[in-house]
């Protein structure tokens, strides 16, 4: 259980998403979040990301590895594919 509320995660993940930006860019590719419901971060990969094969890699073992070690190790992340960003609450668990 994640001790913090979706709404004081905000500013940890938005730094974390900051800090892990310009890897991601380096490759033609960006990250947005969309939002934050029970712990779990729901962003959308973009650009040279949107199809890439190791778009999957790049969310577990970069983004969400960071924020496991710099907020909680319980936070999850969840990518929100293009268009489905009106429906990203009914994802994840």
């Amino acid at each position: 259980m994640i001790p913090f509320t979706d709404e004081e995660l905000i500013p940890a993940v938005s730094g974390v998403i900051e800090k892990v930006r310009p890897s991601i860019k380096l490759d033609g590719g960006d990250i947005k979040l969309i939002g934050i419901k029970n712990g779990q971060v729901f962003v959308q990969l973009q650009g040279a990301c949107v199809g890439c094969a190791s778009s999957g890699t790049t969310l577990k073992y970069g983004v969400e590895k960071q924020m496991k070690i710099l907020i909680h190790p319980d936070i999850t992340v969840i990518n929100v594919p293009v268009g489905q960003e009106s429906n990203w609450e009914q994802m994840g668990v």
